[in-house]
């Protein structure tokens, strides 16, 4: 048989293994996927970000190609002005791509969804993304559907 100590040991062991765990998964699922090899920043405003974050992904055809880095409100334009970092493996998005803000799920995190044009010309760093289409806001939706149905004219 084991002596208590022995026992008392293997069960501080295995705790401890176990918050080690806990912290490097929390820093992997809070990290945000640094940008290998740097980036350049482009900029697009957005009549409505909806629960848009900074650090939040940028994506393209699914795959990560940058994040959120800041979120203000302009003051002249009273939009929302988004701050993103684009890998500079991605140099070659054309300057009449399209940003989006869409939702990953139905309750799932939102993130800024890029869709490339057909220019030749490239985005370069502090360019700005001027075709835009702002968050779905479920409560506009359902109040213009309440509202508009209902109200039916015959001609």
């Amino acid at each position: 048989m084991k002596s208590s100590h022995q026992i008392e040991f293997t069960a501080g062991l295995f705790l401890l293994l176990g918050i080690a765990a806990l912290v490097f998964l929390a820093f992997h699922a809070t990290d945000g996927g640094a940008l290998e090899g740097g980036g350049y920043e482009v900029v697009a405003e957005f009549g409505n970000v909806g629960g848009l974050k900074p650090r939040a992904n940028v994506s393209m055809g699914g795959v990560r190609i940058g994040s959120v880095e800041r979120i203000s409100l302009d003051s002249d334009t009273f939009t929302a002005r988004v701050v993103m970092t684009i890998s500079d493996r991605y140099r070659n998005l054309p300057d009449d791509t399209s940003a989006s803000i869409l939702t990953s799920g139905i309750l799932g995190d939102q993130y800024v969804g890029l869709e490339p044009g057909g220019s030749p010309e490239y985005l370069d760093d502090g360019d700005q993304i001027l075709i835009t289409q702002s968050a779905l806001v479920l409560e506009q939706l359902v109040s213009r559907f309440l509202f508009n149905s209902g109200g039916e004219q015959k001609p």
